[in-house]
């Protein structure tokens, strides 16, 4: 269990995760989360960096009532792109960050997963609850 202490984000992360555009439609995340069974995605520019984040839950966000539309038109609001109901500014982790840190983190904020990125703000993987588990399960077969 002791080896879970070195290890760190770059060690279990997903490398090369899906990512979307900003202009994405809702319908191609939606098929996203169906193939891939993803809770969310980076949504990325031209160069990989991060702009935000697409979850489950701001598709599902898509489709608030408000007084205007109280029964939204499914088609119509699938095809708006993803930076209308992305996540902006979501908390990140850097890829040497230790994975202590970020089990902590992911307890506390109570979340799935977090984007990896670099110096430059590229997203270069995800780190997610199944990543720490495997790690987790590592340190303790290494250990015997």
């Amino acid at each position: 269990m002791y080896d879970f202490l070195s290890y760190r984000v770059s060690d279990y992360m997903t490398t090369a995760p899906k990512t979307v555009g900003h202009e994405t439609p809702l319908r191609e995340l939606q098929r996203l989360f169906d193939t891939h069974d993803f809770n969310g995605v980076p949504v990325v520019d031209e160069q990989q960096r991060l702009l935000g984040l697409a979850t489950k839950l701001d598709l599902l966000k898509a489709f608030t009532f408000t007084p205007d539309a109280m029964v939204p038109r499914y088609d119509a609001i699938m095809e708006r792109p993803v930076h209308e109901v992305m996540t902006r500014e979501p908390i990140t982790v850097p890829p040497d960050l230790p994975l202590t840190r970020v089990l902590q983190r992911m307890v506390d904020m109570r979340t799935k997963g977090f984007p990896v990125v670099d110096d430059e703000g590229r997203v270069v993987g995800v780190i997610a609850r199944e990543d720490l588990l495997g790690a987790l399960r590592d340190a303790t077969s290494s250990t015997g």
